[in-house]
């Protein structure tokens, strides 16, 4: 309960900080990440009379359960099925918002969020702009939900990583969070903030994420990174499901078993010290905080970075660019990418399309040893 309530950048919306309201203290449940976002969501609609959600499912409480007792508990005209059209969720919801209402739509499967591509990001993410601030109207938000990434059956249509392709998009936010307290924090913040979030669910995490959550109201900051571990040797930049498969790797490189030591480059083998590795979860991935990776990689001087989609217009590509242009004449090693393949996502091979721990241990290995 102690680490729950000490998370980084927490603020509870109440003001009462620590102690909460009665002044005896806050209460956290152990929670998933589904349950941490349906927790957000109740929240959202409890605190906000002009917040809906929406999307296909929702009134049954979605195929991931993340809705589940929403209608019976805010009725069907706040939390509505729609039909199969992503484009209509999209572009009714930006309507919505732009009226001065709270729009929360669920896109079934972040696979399917290209039919709104344009709704997303011709009109969403530049409607501010172009009416030069006035709307959406005093009030209005909008958020898009949508799960992501691989659950190893998956295959081409329910296993993509489709964040890479809004990184282009100016105005419009990306988020993807770890684990139940970021979920929760990080959706109510998307949920309040003016501009057009996109929030992309690691759906493997829906149930295999568990942790203590506070059940009061609290945000997370959106556009700042997390530092998960502190190291001065190498920083291991990742988010989402990829960043557990980098703290095993890290494991093997700090703890070697007796059967992996003998292939380990004499200086990385014990007896000698273990390097000293930073893992860091982007969280926000447009913006990116280039800022404070390029501040990263002059600390320790090497950065691999690790993620499920193809190298292709990626996030790694975008910090490898940058973060090597920002801080040089301090890497001492080039940067490493871990990634998908550019290949769609193969439904028998699925596991191998997905950056594993030997995938990752070799890259930091070959890091390390630069």
């Amino acid at each position: 309960m102690r680490s729950a309530l000490a998370t980084p950048g927490l603020t509870f919306t109440d003001g009462h900080g620590l102690r909460g309201p009665s002044g005896k203290g806050r209460q956290t449940r152990k929670m998933n990440l589904y349950q941490a976002i349906r927790d957000a969501l109740g929240t959202a609609l409890a605190t906000n009379p002009k917040a809906v959600v929406l999307g296909e499912d929702v009134a049954f409480g979605g195929v991931f359960r993340c809705t589940m007792g929403l209608s019976d508990e805010f009725g069907r005209k706040r939390v509505f099925n729609t039909p199969l059209t992503e484009q209509g969720i999209a572009g009714f919801s930006i309507g919505l918002s732009s009226v001065g209402a709270t729009a929360i739509a669920e896109i079934q499967f972040g696979d399917y969020i290209f039919p709104a591509f344009d709704q997303l990001v011709n009109e969403a993410a530049k409607q501010h702009y172009a009416s030069g601030g006035a709307y959406p109207l005093a009030g209005g938000s909008l958020t898009v939900r949508a799960p992501v990434m691989s659950v190893g059956h998956g295959g081409l249509y329910h296993s993509q990583s489709p964040e890479g392709f809004f990184l282009g998009a100016a105005g419009l936010k990306v988020v993807i969070p770890r684990s139940p307290i970021q979920a929760k924090g990080l959706l109510l913040s998307a949920i309040r903030d003016p501009s057009p979030t996109i929030v992309l669910e690691p759906k493997i995490l829906y149930r295999a994420a568990v942790e203590e959550v506070p059940i009061d109201d609290y945000e997370l900051p959106l556009g700042q990174l997390d530092v998960v571990r502190e190291g001065t040797d190498l920083t291991i930049v990742s988010y989402g499901t990829p960043l557990y498969t980098s703290l095993r790797a890290m494991s093997l490189i700090e703890n070697p078993p007796p059967s992996l030591a003998p292939f380990l480059p004499p200086k990385l083998a014990p007896p000698n010290p273990a390097p000293r590795i930073q893992l860091i979860d982007l969280r926000s991935v447009n913006p990116l905080p280039l800022a404070a990776l390029a501040d990263a990689a002059r600390t320790t001087g090497r950065m691999v970075i690790v993620h499920e989609a193809g190298k292709s217009g990626s996030v790694g590509n975008d910090i490898a660019g940058e973060v090597g242009r920002r801080a040089f004449d301090a890497l001492e090693a080039p940067i490493g990418l871990v990634a998908g393949w550019d290949t769609p996502v193969p439904l028998a091979y699925e596991r191998f399309y997905q950056p594993d721990v030997i995938r990752v241990f070799d890259k930091i290995v070959e890091t390390l040893s630069y």
